[in-house]
């Protein structure tokens, strides 16, 4: 893959990650007011076609809340939060909701922006970047929703930079999976602000 990154800009980019989805962590354990135990965060490049397929492919078991993000130097992408539906069942119970008080929709929007933005702000925040967003979007569950969302994306992506993530909410498991889709010309963008930061060093 030409956008393969060496074995010292994976290290980097894994701790950039880690440190981020420990902010996230921490902002969803105090929005929760319960402990949130994270695992270390995978981190992949992978195809995007293969990956596009394998989501449409799970489509009807699975919610899918999308946000777009754009900062400056070309970073941009599609930031995407997958949940199992017996996952996302739980979620109203997670955030302290009554029955009814909100719907699963804006209970997913509500964790996912969360999850997202924090996550985001901090990552941005070490490259010495600044994000926008776009609104949080859930997809429905109807067959080809998703893969027209991904079809309509405004920019073109060959390579998705996957980060898997698993959250374990004092006496829950919850599940979740964030996926960065990320033009190619980003991922160049940020090799680049990584071999600036290694030189630092």
């Amino acid at each position: 893959m030409a956008y393969e990154l060496t074995e010292d800009q994976q290290d980097c980019l894994q701790e950039l990650i880690n440190v981020a989805m420990g902010q996230a962590s921490d902002q969803l354990a105090r929005y929760l007011d319960s402990f949130v135990y994270l695992t270390v965060p995978n981190i992949a490049l992978v195809n995007g076609q293969k990956l596009s397929n394998d989501l449409v492919a799970n489509e009807a078991s699975m919610a899918v809340v999308s946000q777009g993000f754009f900062g400056y130097e070309g970073i941009r992408g599609e930031a995407l939060l997958v949940y199992q539906h017996k996952d996302s069942d739980r979620i109203g119970d997670l955030l302290g909701y009554e029955p009814d008080e909100l719907s699963v929709e804006e209970q997913l929007i509500d964790i996912s922006s969360i999850l997202t933005t924090t996550f985001l702000n901090v990552f941005a925040s070490q490259i010495e970047n600044q994000l926008s967003y776009s609104a949080p979007k859930l997809l429905a569950d109807s067959k080809g929703t998703l893969s027209a969302h991904l079809t309509q994306l405004s920019f073109d992506w060959d390579t998705a930079l996957t980060v898997n993530i698993n959250y374990q909410v004092t006496d829950y498991s919850f599940n979740c999976e964030m996926i960065l889709l990320i033009p190619e010309a980003a991922i160049d963008n940020i090799k680049t602000v990584i071999d600036r930061i290694l030189a630092d060093f």
